[in-house]
């Protein structure tokens, strides 16, 4: 293939193609009859590798040190590429998810800043997604109200609280399923107060709505992967306890 086929083949400009080949760091290894040069598919795979790793923030230099390395063949630059990209790729997710965050705080009400956020409430926190379903979904209640009142005015040590204890409680949520409590005990029982309790922090919550939210923790993928992460069959583990805690109520 020659220079302008290439470039279109792998999207760059015949200029960085040139400069390549000046600076011998991609040069083509052929040419036509007429003495125009040529790439050969081991050429147009080394110029893939150098694009990946100049994709990655490598300098040019960098990379050719690294391509002509005799320690290094092939597949070992393939799989260290795909290991830098896959660090690439949780990096921009994360990047994703604290921007998600940032409008879910403005959304609410929430008088802190990025960071704060981010410090608090780490990569579990919901983002927009969540806020703006359930404000379609529970907008008109009396709960949605309570919720946007008292959100409004929660503080950032307020929210950290809120995060500490939310975590706590899924860690012993998670200890006792693991142990084999029994959901209709009263150690469960224990655990399903703590959990309503942290519900009737943004709005007043009796036990037929806290079964109700319970049958979300496993109905909705989200909740349910959210729950699943922390220990398998925790999402069904903590809808059973709050459900028999519940029905012991009346």
């Amino acid at each position: 293939m020659q220079v302008g086929a290439v470039a279109r083949l792998v999207g760059v400009s015949v200029r960085t193609l040139h400069h390549y080949d000046e600076i011998e760091l991609v040069v083509p290894s052929g040419r036509t009859p007429k003495g125009y040069r040529t790439y050969s598919s081991a050429d147009v795979e080394r110029l893939h590798q150098v694009l990946t790793y100049r994709e990655l923030g490598f300098a040019l230099d960098a990379i050719a040190a690294l391509l002509d390395d005799p320690a290094v063949d092939a597949m070992a630059h393939l799989r260290r590429q795909r290991e830098l990209l896959n660090e690439r790729i949780d990096h921009l997710h994360a990047m994703a998810a604290a921007v998600d965050k940032m409008m879910e705080a403005k959304k609410m009400g929430m008088q802190l800043t990025p960071e704060e956020q981010r410090e608090i409430f780490g990569d579990n926190w919901p983002g927009e997604e969540y806020a703006a379903e359930a404000e379609q979904r529970w907008g008109e209640t009396d709960e949605w109200k309570q919720s946007q009142e008292r959100t409004a005015s929660f503080t950032r040590d307020d929210w950290k609280t809120i995060k500490d204890e939310a975590d706590a409680l899924e860690a012993d949520f998670a200890a006792a399923m693991q142990r084999g409590v029994d959901p209709d005990s009263d150690e469960a029982g224990i655990l399903a107060e703590r959990h309503r309790a942290t519900i009737a922090r943004h709005y007043d919550c009796n036990h037929e709505m806290q079964v109700n939210l319970a049958e979300m923790y496993i109905a909705d993928e989200r909740f349910a992967k959210h729950y699943n992460d922390i220990a398998a069959g925790l999402a069904q583990y903590l809808r059973d306890v709050i459900v028999a805690n519940a029905a012991r109520q009346g």
